[in-house]
């Protein structure tokens, strides 16, 4: 019966984000038994991804409002769910596992949960993540953009921060997840940015702190520096933004297994290799998290199209000026959705899902 409860839980799951799809091993149950009680469970198969107040919950589940609080303050202290205060009013939604609980487990996550989240992203999470849209976009790293471009707002990483009132930053739960399985690398862990609402719910929750928008533009200096990817939510108002790298970053490291990196991503520059100026230092090889450039025989760097993510990484550390960020025609170009919510629709018409939670529709039939 119990693992009925937890195949539904999963199956739920599937729905939201870039899934949870099954494994042979069923490594994804081993992760949903140790982060969810039964009862937790079953109040997550009954809350949708629209906030609710604790008396709208109750009042669906033929429960009190005095049982059902505590387990959603429960759920809200495990980072099982998100919640939003204003003033006397606090409501509740779900979250995905990805981008959701399993960021949120980032001042929870111990050694066992790291090496089943691990075992999961071989088995199926990489390669789902691999074969769709991602809810993360690539943006060039400032230094790296062409003063003379006409850039938008939420393609300017600089431009992002400085438009923002309340921002939190948190470790990476990546290279907190590596590191556990001592597997980690030597990159900065205190750089991933949450933004309003998100940021309050990181700061509730212990999970990170409040900094100035003179604080976020020296940590992203210290990313640049670090060769770590700004990675934005996919959406031109993102709740949040990552500063990743390809040894850790599940998002990273699904794409780098793809053959064309470019093409999953909204990603609206890539890089250019001036041969007159190109001294094959290979440090652009270094820096690149795609491995999309390579040396070729006539000692000049040659850029893959087809794997170049448009960081810009390469060229901010090109002594020669060999290398540039050039964008890519207007037919080539991708928009990312206005919103969260567009973006959470959008990657569910792409997977042929539905954001109404399964029991809803079961319960309709």
């Amino acid at each position: 019966m119990a693992n009925d409860l937890y195949e539904m839980l999963r199956e739920q799951l599937d729905q939201y984000s870039v899934g949870f799809p099954k494994t042979r091993s069923g490594v994804e149950i081993k992760i949903l038994k140790k982060l969810f009680t039964e009862e937790e469970a079953k109040m997550y198969l009954n809350l949708t991804m629209l906030l609710e107040p604790p008396e709208t919950v109750a009042e669906r589940i033929g429960k009190n409002v005095e049982e059902t609080t505590p387990l959603l303050e429960r759920m809200f202290e495990k980072g099982l769910i998100f919640r939003l205060k204003r003033g006397e009013s606090v409501k509740y939604a779900v979250v995905p596992f990805v981008i959701g609980f399993y960021e949120f487990q980032v001042n929870r996550m111990d050694q066992e949960l790291a090496r089943l989240v691990d075992q999961y992203f071989e088995e199926a999470f990489i390669r789902q993540t691999s074969s769709q849209t991602v809810p993360m976009r690539t943006i060039p790293v400032n230094k790296a953009i062409d003063v003379s471009w006409p850039v938008a707002p939420y393609e300017d990483v600089r431009e992002i921060i400085k438009q923002k009132d309340r921002i939190a930053v948190a470790n990476c739960i990546c290279r907190t997840q590596k590191g556990l399985l001592n597997e980690g690398c030597d990159k900065p862990l205190e750089v991933c940015f949450s933004f309003g609402s998100h940021a309050e719910y990181y700061v509730d929750r212990g999970m990170g702190r409040w900094i100035t928008q003179e604080e976020a533009l020296h940590i992203l200096d210290k990313c640049e520096e670090a060769r770590l990817v700004p990675q934005p939510y996919n959406a031109q108002n993102p709740g949040g933004m990552c500063n990743c790298c390809g040894d850790c970053c599940g998002i990273l490291r699904a794409l780098k297994k793809h053959p064309r990196p470019s093409q999953m991503v909204v990603a609206n520059y890539y890089a250019e290799v001036d041969p007159e100026l190109c001294v094959a230092c290979e440090t652009c090889l270094e820096r690149c998290q795609m491995e999309a450039i390579i040396i070729g025989e006539d000692e000049i760097a040659h850029v893959n199209r087809d794997r170049c993510i448009g960081c810009g990484l390469c060229v901010t550390t090109c002594s020669t000026g060999a290398l540039n960020l050039k964008p890519k025609p207007p037919e080539q170009r991708r928009e990312p959705p206005p919103s969260a919510k567009d973006t959470v629709i959008q990657m569910a018409k792409e997977r042929g899902k539905t954001l109404i939670p399964l029991a809803f529709s079961k319960t309709a039939q």
